[in-house]
């Protein structure tokens, strides 16, 4: 079992910055893979980005060269730093975790409760 639990959301103005985190807790040791997605209101929840135990990035092209992602282990958090935020930005971030259940081997997947974040013109 692993939980998420996301932070870092709020009001910020277009071209301003943020910092997402999203901190795992529960069995840790499981996880692979985590990352990004956000829904904005009447869209579809759309992937933003992702980071491999490894380090290994990867970034949806909406948000390529403006979103950084990087990933403590030591402190089981996932951090999104947002730079040159846009309107079009606006949604609930939502942090996700692959992982491998060690008796069944079964893939699983975990979601947050999300933090909304909103630019303003």
């Amino acid at each position: 079992q692993v939980q998420l639990v996301e932070s870092g959301g709020g009001l910020v103005q277009a071209g301003g910055s943020l910092r997402l985190s999203c901190t795992a807790s529960g069995d840790i040791t499981s996880i692979t893979n985590m990352g990004w997605y956000r829904q904005a209101p009447g869209k579809q929840r759309e992937f933003v980005a992702h980071v491999t135990s490894g380090g290994t990035t990867h970034y949806a092209d909406s948000v390529q060269g403006r979103f950084t992602l990087s990933r403590d282990n030591a402190k089981n958090r996932m951090y999104l730093l947002m730079n040159s935020l846009k309107r079009d930005d606006t949604a609930v971030y939502i942090c996700n975790a692959e992982a491998i259940s060690p008796l069944t081997l079964a893939e699983l997947t975990y979601w947050g409760q999300g933090t909304q974040v909103t630019v303003s013109s």
